[in-house]
């Protein structure tokens, strides 16, 4: 075992899907391969966050929250990973600071260990309540810089970024390339500077995008990275995240060796493999090759789609190269925010709207308006001011935290969903995601909701079938492979910052 190994983060149960197959994937789809994917030895998996949570309720119609139970029951030791995107947690607007803590403290008492906390607009105000909250019930606090390319962004930037979250008390950074522009030799010189001026663990986020995500990769660990993210292989490249198992050939034999086992790796590829193939097909975004233009226009690949189906909805799907190229104007003039959700679909609705309408402007949209007044956070650089006259006119813009201006909403959550919720998880559903929750909840109360299933095609063949039988059975419906040996080991999720910040 290598002495400096190299710590993998696999994607595969909640970007992975997220960005290739629309967050489809049902927890029935995971628990078959749960215990599998204890034995590997990963320092986390990322599970929830995201768009994980509103996408179980509208599209699955799964209680979210079982998720994490039902699989921390099949991986009870491997830590288990959410993105949460500070006061936002999982929506699009901002939340109280009451329904922040409560939510926190729920994923914690569901399963979470590991909460990685990211604001759009990199605005520590907007983190800090989240992330004191994680550092209250246990949780592992890891602030994420989100990495973007602009005229007021560069290294030194997000370094005084990760100090801010350091003295906040964050326990380790990630470094969030979401939009695959971290290109390998960036990275190299970003993640050396990040371990020498902030002295956390460092955690490499990085999208396949635009091709090179396995070379970035590679470089942020010659760099001293502590921990990457990957996707196992049947659920990498393109708009995921790089292969689980090319990364951990790459290392082995090295000083940077991940001790991660190739053969069950393989194995749990072979099993997503099906999932995609059978379950998920129709999910499929298309984007099945590198992109160049996330380079030239610093839009992740899920805004890509995004603006490709805004354009034919309206129509103007030969407006193409009109709004990428509008797209970058506009964020200049929104102080070039990083493209992430929220702020990807505030400025890509933007720029369609002014290349549908023929004029700059001529219309503005409410999350534009709300951004300029400053209910977003506070911008990395300052606003075009006939923007800001033409969306909010005079105005005065927010100055202080978004938060501080809005009421704690606990209290009024429970009393507007009333009996329909049967625990403090139901109404922080609600909370959140007012109509959505409401319209699962009331499907659960009329009895319209399934349990947990495993999906079918992965259920062993019945015992009585045999003969003629047993040779109609369909392939699909194989029991797995016979389990390897378990293979016994100790998360290193607390070893890592234990090193280097010198606690015990």
């Amino acid at each position: 075992m290598s002495s400096n190994p190299l710590h993998v983060t696999d994607t595969i149960l909640r970007d992975a899907h997220q960005s290739l197959l629309a967050t489809r994937m049902s927890t029935g789809s995971m628990l078959p391969i749960a215990e599998r994917l204890e034995e590997v030895g990963y320092w986390s998996l990322e599970m929830w966050g995201g768009a994980t949570f509103d996408s179980a309720m509208r599209f699955l119609k799964e209680n979210p929250w079982d998720r994490v139970r039902e699989l921390k029951v099949k991986a009870p030791t491997t830590p288990f990973q959410m993105l949460l995107r500070g006061q936002n947690i999982l929506g699009y607007r901002h939340y109280p600071d009451d329904i922040v803590e409560k939510f926190v403290e729920l994923a914690v008492q569901v399963g979470i260990k590991v909460f990685r906390v990211f604001d759009a607009l990199n605005d520590p105000r907007n983190m800090e309540w989240a992330m004191r909250c994680v550092k209250k019930y246990g949780g592992h606090a890891q602030g994420a810089i989100c990495y973007t390319i602009s005229p007021v962004h560069d290294n030194a930037a997000f370094v005084r970024g990760a100090q801010e979250l350091k003295a906040m008390g964050a326990d380790s950074i990630c470094i969030k390339d979401m939009a695959a522009l971290l290109t390998p030799y960036a990275a190299y010189d970003l993640v050396k500077m990040m371990k020498a001026e902030v002295g956390l663990p460092v955690h490499v986020h990085t999208h396949n995008t635009s091709g090179f995500a396995i070379a970035t990769l590679v470089k942020a660990a010659e760099a001293g990275a502590d921990i990457v993210d990957t996707a196992i292989s049947s659920m990498a490249g393109s708009t995921s995240q790089a292969p689980t198992e090319s990364l951990v050939a790459t290392f082995q034999g090295t000083e940077r060796d991940t001790g991660l086992d190739l053969r069950l790796l393989n194995d749990i590829a072979g099993y997503f493999r099906t999932v995609r193939t059978e379950h998920l097909a129709q999910f499929e975004t298309g984007l099945d090759a590198a992109d160049i233009r996330v380079l030239l226009y610093q839009m992740p690949g899920g805004m890509i789609s995004n603006l490709v189906s805004q354009l034919r909805e309206q129509g103007a799907a030969d407006r193409w190269e009109d709004v990428v190229r509008e797209l970058p104007r506009v964020r200049e003039d929104m102080g070039y925010p990083p493209l992430v959700t929220p702020t990807s679909q505030i400025v890509g609705t933007q720029a369609v709207l002014n290349v549908v309408l023929g004029e700059r402007y001529k219309i503005i949209s409410q999350e534009v308006k709300d951004y300029c007044k400053g209910l977003y956070g506070r911008p990395p650089a300052d606003l075009n001011p006939d923007l800001v006259k033409m969306a909010i006119g005079d105005e005065e813009r927010i100055l202080v935290r978004p938060a501080d201006l809005i009421e704690p909403g606990l209290d009024k959550a429970r009393e507007e969903i009333g009996d329909l919720a049967e625990s403090d998880e139901d109404v922080i559903s609600y909370a959140m995601f007012p109509a959505q929750a409401r319209e699962f909840l009331e499907l659960r109360k009329a009895g319209m909701t399934k349990p947990i299933e495993e999906p079918r095609v992965f259920a062993a063949k019945p015992a009585a079938a045999s003969g003629a039988a047993a040779a109609a059975s369909t392939t699909a419906q194989a029991p797995l492979p016979p389990r390897p040996a378990r293979v016994e080991h100790k998360s290193s999720l607390w070893k890592i910052s234990n090193r280097v910040t010198g606690r015990r």
